[in-house]
């Protein structure tokens, strides 16, 4: 892995560390699948798949985060 990769996946394993707590209380949660430049790829787990509050969460907390501490990224998808 690139350096820049290395950072990627630190700022997206960070972010969710952040929401944790959150995802946590709610019986779900977020894992980190596959980064590169410009494409983050997270997996939904536990409640949070198939909840509709999840996309809020996740495009209202998560992916801002997420652009704002790597703004090289252009697309953050979600799988379950």
């Amino acid at each position: 892995m690139s350096k820049k990769t290395d950072k990627i996946i630190a700022a997206v394993e960070e972010v969710l560390k952040e929401f944790e707590p959150l995802f946590k209380d709610h019986g779900g949660g977020a894992e980190l699948v596959a980064v590169d430049e410009d494409e983050v790829i997270l997996r939904l787990i536990g409640n949070c798949v198939g909840c509709g509050a999840a996309g809020l969460h996740f495009t209202g907390g998560v992916d801002q985060m997420i652009r704002e501490k790597v703004p090289s990224i252009k697309r953050i998808t979600y799988t379950d």
